[in-house]
């Protein structure tokens, strides 16, 4: 069963994340010192990306789960009022999801699909609810999973704790995306602000290489070397400046 909490790379993806990680750094080395040694002493530290690509991906792929489970709690709700029985309603679900959704190779389909099959094979819903949202990593599922479990075995009302939980996911991620439209020019300024300093050192080493030619000499390595880190720290910082969760 995929476990979201993790986004395993396969080999093709990691040899290109670290091949890209590994030609960035070296060019950077290079814009900064323009002596192949040192860059190819500063290009090992492109291994470090195929594990920021991984958090990348995880992430992405967790905010699509969670905009297909909103979705289908909206169909599992419309079921739910119709008359279905929460077993039924899943067996159904698959189809107005589908629908929905667009895509049937989706995660969140294929973990529907194995729901049913083990409905189908006896087991309680409320076992593999609670698998899917241990292995999602999504706060969302987790509280809808032990809502769920409570309400069948107290006899709540599930078509409200739905209905209830579809609204709070849809709220939630309405004020994302506001946050994301706001801060969206400030992550571009950001980007800007990171890219500048090495395209300033660039230029100059192209138009003015005697300019900076004391340093990538003597102690002039050691001022770059030291400007170089706390630029590296100064765009960690803004990337996690930037990293807004809600």
């Amino acid at each position: 069963m995929t476990d979201y909490r993790v986004y395993p790379l396969d080999r093709r993806q990691r040899v290109a994340a670290v091949l890209a990680g590994c030609l960035c750094c070296y060019a950077i080395v290079w814009l900064m010192y323009r002596q192949p040694v040192i860059a190819l002493i500063g290009a090992p530290c492109g291994f470090f990306y195929p594990r920021m690509l991984q958090e990348r991906l995880r992430r992405k792929r967790q905010a699509r789960l969670r905009l297909h489970f909103k979705d289908a709690l909206h169909a599992l709700s419309s079921l739910l009022t119709a008359g279905r029985s929460v077993e039924n309603a899943f067996g159904a679900l698959e189809d107005d999801l589908s629908l929905l959704i667009g895509d049937p190779n989706a995660d969140l389909l294929r973990e529907i699909r194995v729901i049913v099959n083990r409905l189908r094979n006896g087991e309680p819903l409320e076992r593999p609810l609670s698998d899917l949202a241990e292995r999602s990593g999504l706060e969302e599922m987790n509280h809808f999973a032990e809502v769920f479990r409570i309400c069948k075995r107290a006899g709540g009302d599930l078509v409200e704790v739905v209905r209830r939980t579809s609204g709070l996911i849809g709220e939630k991620m309405e004020v994302e995306q506001e946050v994301a439209v706001l801060i969206a020019q400030k992550r571009f300024e950001s980007r800007l602000m990171m890219g500048m300093p090495f395209g300033f050192v660039g230029l100059l080493g192209f138009f003015a290489g005697e300019y900076m030619a004391p340093l990538r000499q003597g102690g002039g390595i050691l001022v770059l070397t030291v400007c170089l880190f706390l630029l590296a720290g100064c765009c960690l910082w803004m990337l996690k400046i930037m990293d807004i969760r809600l």
